[in-house]
């Protein structure tokens, strides 16, 4: 049985690691006390996927795990009832669905992220800076010591609201491909912004069958 969590990574989850969110579920899924089905060989481990890594100091409204279960396991209304009652704090449990265990890996299925990024500090000239992004052809980046090209990886980014007694937000929309993803921090640092005086967070997962 695979079963589809969809959930908020809230403020007291912000800097808790990939791996440790991974340690996190199958605690609350064992104090459900449903039975998780684990991988084969030398070293069995939980069969979750998240559909995207969330990065470190991110929060996220939108998160989506799978994870396979014993077909003993119950209905999923029961099921995301028994996980509210365990879920730890800073995580939310939004929804809870059975699909199809033959479906394509999660990661595989995501397309683009949008993300809700609001400033911390005024920025001057915020909208020139925007609008200079999408006049340049190239982005030129690195990661991990390779040069990449970011600009075909922003989708959509414009400024929601601008005024000295309102927060500054920019709406990101990224390429999440594997391969191909786009991080709000190097969009940042492309708008000559400090990553550090900004909280950012996903607000939507875009699959391939929407």
């Amino acid at each position: 049985m695979r079963t589809r969590v969809t959930f908020a990574k809230t403020e007291p989850m912000r800097f808790t690691s990939h791996l440790d969110l991974f340690r996190a579920w199958e605690r609350t899924f064992r104090r459900a006390g449903l039975p998780i089905l684990f991988s084969q060989g030398y070293n069995p481990r939980p069969r979750m996927q998240l559909a995207a890594a969330l990065p470190l100091g991110f929060t996220s409204s939108c998160e989506v795990i799978d994870v396979w279960l014993e077909d003993d396991a119950p209905q999923c209304s029961d099921m995301k009832s028994a996980l509210i009652q365990f879920q730890p704090p800073g995580i939310e449990i939004q929804d809870v669905i059975e699909i199809d265990p033959q479906a394509p890996p999660l990661q595989k299925q995501v397309l683009s992220a949008e993300y809700m990024v609001t400033l911390l500090d005024q920025m001057s000239q915020l909208s020139d800076r925007v609008t200079n992004i999408f006049r340049k052809d190239t982005l030129q980046r690195e990661r991990r010591g390779k040069p990449y090209d970011l600009r075909p990886l922003i989708e959509e980014l414009y400024l929601i609201n601008q005024g000295e007694k309102e927060w500054q937000c920019l709406f990101m929309r990224l390429s999440a491909q594997e391969g191909k993803t786009g991080r709000p921090e190097e969009v940042l640092l492309a708008l000559d912004i400090p990553p550090e005086s900004a909280r950012i967070n996903r607000i939507r997962l875009i699959f391939d069958d929407q």
